[in-house]
């Protein structure tokens, strides 16, 4: 008697995986890392600024126009690094990611939002990678390489480095669904 072929069952993550197909926060670090990155950007714009404004008051004088043109700088400037200060934070908020043992999942966007699903046999090579700052909160970005043209590296920014190695070893691990 031949015996019927049972479906397989479903891939349960190993103990201790990375798949394990749970929605995850990124790093709290990756804000830090952010603010850090946002304040040395606006120290790089400020310093032109404030040399312009000390030009313009020493050649132009102090009259009220002028004072009111760099009075309104000023305010626009301290808006925009309010907002570089504050913005890290909420996109933290609103962003996540889920390892299974058939891709990743990447959820983010404050405004404009997005699920980005990469399976893991469209996954063609992958990157980690760590800057100065990333090095010294231990967080790197992870950067996927997928078949296609449109969309064909998908990054995640923020994650632990651990578990950036851990989804980096999962993905590219040869399964019973890879297509190459």
């Amino acid at each position: 008697m031949q015996e019927t072929p049972q479906p397989a069952a479903p891939a349960t993550p190993t103990p201790g995986s990375i798949a394990d197909d749970l929605d995850r926060k990124l790093d709290p670090g990756s804000v830090t890392v952010a603010r850090i990155s946002a304040a040395i950007a606006l120290l790089i714009l400020a310093v032109p600024l404030v040399a312009t404004a000390i030009l313009v008051l020493f050649f132009a004088g102090s009259t009220p126009a002028i004072l009111l043109r760099l009075g309104a700088g000023a305010l626009v400037f301290l808006a925009f690094a309010g907002w570089c200060l504050y913005w890290p934070s909420l996109r933290y908020r609103h962003a996540s990611y889920r390892v299974a043992e058939a891709g990743l999942w990447i959820r983010r966007g404050v405004v404009w939002r997005s699920e980005i699903s990469v399976p893991r046999s469209r996954v063609q090579h992958t990157d980690v990678s760590q800057g100065p700052l990333q090095r010294r909160f231990d967080i790197a970005t992870l950067v996927l390489h997928t078949a296609g043209t449109q969309h064909a590296a998908v990054s995640l920014t923020g994650l632990p480095h651990a578990a950036a190695l851990a989804i980096r070893d999962h993905l590219i691990e040869g399964g019973e669904d890879d297509a190459v």
